[in-house]
């Protein structure tokens, strides 16, 4: 045992698989994988906004049979998972506006899944958000560049997270 107060943290570093790999030699340069990760988003681009457009139709879809009452039991779980999509996209793809509402989204979508009452207002408020932020004229958009909504989609997001079920 080594000599010292025992009372003092001994900080130690654990080198993980990944580490390991990642200082094997060969390999490509960081820019090199910069400029190729680049490329490759610069490529997939184009699809971008029909696959937006199916995630939000997927959303539609099943908040159309929430409303309805025909959805499954897990249906927060998987309108959860189009917006964490969707939001994990966004700004890689050039719509920072798009990660700001699928964000705002899923913190309703968590607040639901922790217990808050399932407000259909603002899971609808949402979709309209985000199905108007996918529109042409809103590309490129930023946060800041719609200040009402954003304060808004705020103001649903505290009352969703503070309104126990």
């Amino acid at each position: 045992m080594a000599e010292g107060n025992d009372n003092e943290p001994r900080v130690f570093t654990v080198e993980t698989r990944f580490q390991k790999l990642a200082r094997q030699p060969g390999g490509i340069p960081r820019d090199k994988a910069i400029e190729n990760a680049t490329a490759k988003i610069e490529e997939i681009k184009p699809t971008f906004d029909d696959w937006v457009g199916k995630e939000l139709e997927a959303l539609a879809v099943l908040v159309h049979k929430v409303q309805t009452g025909s959805a499954g039991p897990d249906w927060v779980e998987a309108a959860n998972l189009h917006g964490r999509q969707i939001r994990d996209a966004g700004t890689t793809m050039g719509s920072e506006l798009l990660t700001y509402i699928a964000s705002s989204f899923c913190e309703v979508l968590d607040a639901i899944e922790a217990g808050a009452e399932c407000n259909m207002e603002s899971i609808t408020c949402h979709l309209d958000a985000l199905l108007l932020a996918r529109q042409r004229r809103y590309h490129g958009m930023k946060p800041a560049d719609v200040p009402e909504l954003t304060r808004g989609l705020r103001r649903v997001v505290e009352v969703v997270s503070t309104t126990p079920n």
